[in-house]
């Protein structure tokens, strides 16, 4: 598989990457602690989640990343959107990232459905006539009734945050648009809408980054994957050896 991308363009790379962040000390309680501490000792230390982590992905390919939750799925994913800046190593990404991370990540709670619509699109980089020209086309992805979308988002159930959050991301073709854990919710007629649209995206010369513990849903989307384990890459491959890996590693941490 490795000779097949040897001609293909690389979107994003990161060599003997180590991501971490800082903690407070072992018995660093509270405030008062704090103040006792101060002049004494150091007061945090780095927490290392990803260690020595290497990774290739292609320009325009739907890439699955798999592991068990605490594995540095999320860290990655937050190196490459610029969240968390990298200790040791490389990280290049060449194109801007759309991501999706969490249900809801990024929506202001206060605001309503229309106005997170405004207001995302402009911290996407979208003119105020594109954010017109689309926002049709996103209430009607996102099936949010003229009600909701003129409510505050705080009243919304974890699907319809899911829904608004998709339909704002995916209005554009991003570059890089990252999925993590983003379609575990709604019904089935929208999780299929949804892999359409990400389809789309792909076909338009998009590149798809995928995080999900559902296998048939990361399945029907990627062509190739990598299991991560313990901050580091453990194997890249087709995402049929990658959810077969999967599957033995939930099968142990069952026994």
């Amino acid at each position: 598989m490795e000779a097949d991308n040897q001609n293909k363009e690389v979107i994003i790379e990161a060599k003997n990457l180590s991501v971490g962040f800082l903690v407070t000390k072992h018995g660093i309680n509270n405030f008062k602690d704090f103040l006792l501490t101060m002049g004494i000792r150091k007061l945090f230390e780095n927490k290392e989640v990803l260690n020595d982590f290497s990774l290739t992905i292609y320009k325009g390919e739907c890439f699955g990343i798999m592991g068990r939750n605490g594995s540095g799925k999320s860290t990655f994913l937050r190196a490459i959107s610029g969240i968390m800046k990298p200790n040791k190593g490389t990280l290049t990404v060449n194109g801007k990232v759309a991501p999706m991370m969490a249900l809801g990540v990024g929506l202001e709670p206060e605001l309503t459905g229309l106005e997170n619509i405004k207001l995302l699109g402009t911290l996407m980089g979208l003119t105020q006539k594109e954010i017109k020209q689309s926002l049709q086309d996103i209430i009607a992805f996102s099936e949010l009734s003229e009600y909701d979308i003129n409510s505050q988002v705080k009243r919304y159930s974890q699907g319809m945050l899911a829904r608004l959050a998709f339909s704002i991301t995916v209005a554009k073709d991003p570059e890089i648009l990252i999925v993590d854990e983003a379609l575990t919710v709604g019904d089935l007629g929208f999780k299929q809408k949804c892999a359409q649209r990400i389809e789309e995206i792909r076909k338009n010369g998009s590149t798809i980054i995928y995080v999900s513990h559902h296998l048939e849903d990361i399945k029907s989307i990627c062509k190739r994957a990598c299991f991560i384990k313990d901050g580091k890459v453990l194997k890249v491959g087709s995402i049929e050896e990658i959810s077969d890996l999967y599957e033995l590693e939930m099968a142990r941490k069952k026994n």
